[in-house]
């Protein structure tokens, strides 16, 4: 980890606010922006695409006029983003934000990019094209089904944080286990325990109590995205002759369930459904990934006096 991007080189405050999706973090963060001098950085591997407003849950554009917020609509959906470009961006961003002498506010769910932050990049092995056009013969012999199974087996931990469907990131944990022999949870864990003293963020998160009342905050917000045009925007995407389902971008949730609605491979009638359901998986495996970082600071989102909790954390660590 170089010493831009290392939470040690900052020295001031950082605010790190969290959980999983449809908890209320915007909110939580516009209050925090209401009372205190911070700049937001986006820690959504969604929101940086450009064209993707309604089903990412964007921040609307006067939310954004509100307080200043970076990494969002900075790409094209054509285009890669990594958690590797994400600590670089934010490594940078931090220390610019400090240098105007406001507080920087990280606010997202995608706890790679957050875990990658917190505790540096792990040292992982080079591509291997050999090996990785054994895995997708494989694929296409047998389906990704068959090998998410064998990933299950050998590293259930990183299984557990992975849709079954993600076919990029099983694949790439298949790949580390075949050319190091070693789990990729297992080289995580490692660099963790290496780096994790460094951290100067606070993290805050908001979890539930109750999980039916996440669920059911879920489909509510799928259900207004439909409401609000998500199969149009899908659409112009689709038509799109530089996009494909197989990109980053159209590997986000809601998203790749659009797209097979629009292509004839699921009813349009099951698209709400399966599209609440793969966003319940997808806050199941966030809280999962929270789980593993003990140093958080848990606030249940679904109390009424969440925001002044949030509120409270945060004005503590401003003044640490």
């Amino acid at each position: 980890m170089d010493t831009l991007t290392s939470p040690s080189a900052w020295g001031k405050p950082v605010i790190a606010l969290t959980g999983p999706t449809a908890c209320g973090k915007t909110a939580a963060a516009l209050a925090i922006a209401q009372a205190m001098p911070v700049e937001i950085i986006s820690v959504d591997s969604a929101l940086v695409y450009r064209g993707m407003d309604i089903g990412t849950a964007k921040p609307s554009l006067s939310e954004r006029a509100s307080v200043p917020h970076h990494l969002i609509d900075i790409l094209d959906p054509a285009q890669a983003y990594s958690a590797a470009s994400f600590v670089r961006d934010a490594g940078r961003l931090i220390g610019e934000i400090q240098g105007r002498d406001r507080l920087p506010l990280l606010v997202g769910g995608t706890m790679l990019y957050l875990k990658s932050l917190l505790v540096g990049l792990d040292e992982m092995p080079p591509a291997n094209p050999q090996v990785r056009a054994e895995i997708e013969m494989q694929a296409r012999e047998h389906g990704w089904a068959y090998l998410y199974a064998e990933l299950s087996r050998i590293d259930p931990t990183t299984a557990e944080r992975l849709a079954p469907a993600d076919s990029q990131r099983i694949q790439r944990a298949l790949e580390v286990y075949r050319v190091t022999g070693q789990p990729l949870s297992k080289l995580h864990g490692q660099r963790a325990t290496q780096s994790g003293s460094d951290t100067a963020i606070t993290l805050i998160s908001l979890e539930p109590q109750n999980r039916p009342w996440l669920h059911d905050r879920i489909a509510e917000r799928f259900d207004a995205m439909l409401a609000m045009g998500f199969l149009d925007e899908v659409r112009a995407l689709k038509a799109r002759p530089d996009l494909s389902a197989d990109m980053p971008a159209m590997r986000c949730v809601g998203y790749r369930q659009a797209w097979e609605a629009l292509e004839g491979k699921i009813p349009i009638s099951e698209l709400r459904d399966r599209g609440v359901f793969a966003t319940r998986q997808l806050a199941k495996r966030q809280i999962t990934w929270l789980r593993s970082m003990p140093e958080r600071l848990r606030v249940d989102c679904d109390q009424s006096d969440a925001i002044p909790r949030v509120l409270a954390l945060a004005r503590a660590a401003s003044s640490s």
